[in-house]
């Protein structure tokens, strides 16, 4: 083995698909030997991605998203919930997030983009001039367009955290670059908020800056709650660590930057208005079984099973898989990657969760690649989570206009347990690693780079 991962070398769809372009990688190959390093064919290949999915948001963007009775909407695959938000939760009547209206269903920093995202797209949309007709959906229009601008920076930012997490596996980006669901996903809400705060958490996790973590962290869970999940993941790889006290004390230092940056963010918005700042908690807490949960699916194909408070069934539900994690963490031959752990944690919060909306799947993204970075099984799983991002669409067709159903709920609720079966294999395939290492394609590579900074006698395992 090189020291050196290359995918056409290391990877057997990716060795197969090089037979196009003159066959694998040589011995003497180098990664980045010229300008176009692995990296930057990584960031070209985002841009190029993320783009196109801006452009397949553009059957809706020409019609500015008016009104989700639209069948346009749904038929063209085009929907995001950004510019009705926008127009819904008071930005375009010029209200402060929080502090005039409480119904902001988003942490503090979602909602703090949200709100100068607004106040950008009123300025850029006064600067183009008032000539449109509805100004509010001329603005909400640039509003958008501000937010893919962002969610297409943080995209980058994962990847770029991805690519660099194990050095010696710089091709790695490239699999959350080229990914479908970024692809299809990134600019239905603000999901790569979290999703770039995590990846560098991680990043910084394993260049042995637990304190930074523990912020990035935070500040990611003050935009989506999941990021807390990588605490939970940390604790177990530490009490795996060959240097405990050590590693504890970096875990001290994680936990204290997590909780300070949560604190900091959301301090002041809870002092001014606790209503407003409690909204997310209360919304979530007050749902029940929605779009895309297996508890959804189950409920249309065998409404019988869940007579019972559906809140009861998630946290026992989401107990015994954290427990089932817990175990296998401790039984492990060999102390699990950090990645694969945290890659667990989400897919169980996700398989239990009371919704599970498309654009979530991006959470698992990043992840994924760390845990198992292999085109096959990221492509299956992917494949599944196409599949049900257009039946979503199709059938919230049928539920906004229920005289012209372009699917049936049965043939929606087993798209949804087909995606929650991928998962489940994925999530099989990273147990399996787990439990024979030699099977990990990561952990050559991260022990090879934990051996060159001798961070195995700090107490740190390779992510």
């Amino acid at each position: 083995m090189t020291s050196t991962a290359f995918p056409s070398r290391d990877d057997p769809v990716a060795a197969a698909a090089s037979e196009w372009i003159g066959g694998p990688a040589g011995r003497h190959a180098m990664p980045g030997g010229g300008w176009w390093s692995p990296l930057r064919i990584a960031l070209a290949v985002a841009c190029v991605v993320l783009a196109l999915g801006v452009i397949s948001k553009q059957p809706c963007h020409e019609r500015s998203w008016e009104t989700r009775d639209d069948r346009t909407v749904w038929t063209s695959l085009c929907y995001s919930d950004v510019p009705f938000l926008y127009q819904e939760r008071g930005f375009a009547d010029g209200a402060v997030a929080y502090l005039d209206r409480t119904d902001l269903e988003y942490p503090v920093v979602t909602g703090a983009v949200m709100q100068i995202s607004a106040y950008g797209a009123q300025a850029v949309q006064s600067v183009l001039g008032s000539e449109a007709e509805n100004v509010t959906l001329a603005e909400s229009v640039r509003f958008y367009e501000i937010t893919a601008l962002l969610m297409a920076v943080s995209a980058l930012v994962a990847v770029v955290a991805t690519a660099r997490t194990v050095p010696r596996r710089p091709w790695d980006g490239l699999l959350v670059a080229a990914s479908p669901v970024l692809l299809l996903s990134a600019t239905i809400n603000w999901d790569l908020l979290a999703v770039a705060a995590t990846s560098v958490a991680i990043l910084a996790w394993t260049r042995e800056r637990p304190g930074w973590a523990g912020v990035l962290i935070g500040v990611g869970a003050a935009a989506k709650l999941y990021p807390v999940l990588l605490l939970g993941a940390m604790l177990l790889v530490v009490m795996r660590a060959p240097d405990r006290r050590t590693a504890f004390r970096g875990f001290g230092r994680t936990t204290a930057g997590t909780a300070a940056a949560w604190v900091a963010l959301n301090a002041p918005v809870a002092a001014l208005s606790w209503d407003g700042w409690a909204a997310f908690f209360r919304f979530n807490a007050e749902r029940g079984a929605d779009f895309g949960s297996a508890w959804y699916a189950i409920g249309i194909l065998a409404p019988d099973l869940l007579r019972d408070d559906i809140d009861r069934l998630v946290v026992g539900a989401g107990l015994i898989m954290l427990g089932l994690i817990v175990v296998l963490a401790m039984v492990a031959p060999e102390p699990p990657r950090l990645a694969q752990l945290a890659f667990l944690a989400v897919a169980a919060f996700l398989l239990v969760n009371k919704v599970w909306s498309p654009q979530y799947t991006l959470w698992l993204l990043p992840l994924a690649v760390l845990a198992r970075p292999r085109w096959r099984e990221l492509l299956v799983w992917q494949v599944a989570e196409v599949a049900y991002f257009i039946s979503i669409w199709f059938y919230l067709a049928g539920f906004f206009d229920p005289e012209h159903p372009m699917i049936s709920s049965e043939v929606y609720a087993w798209s949804v347990l087909l995606r929650v079966a991928a998962l489940l294999w994925l999530c099989g395939v990273v147990i399996r690693d787990i439990l024979r290492p030699e099977n990990d394609p990561v952990r050559p590579y991260a022990e090879m780079e934990s051996h060159d900074h001798s961070r195995g006698a700090k107490g740190a395992i390779p992510a």
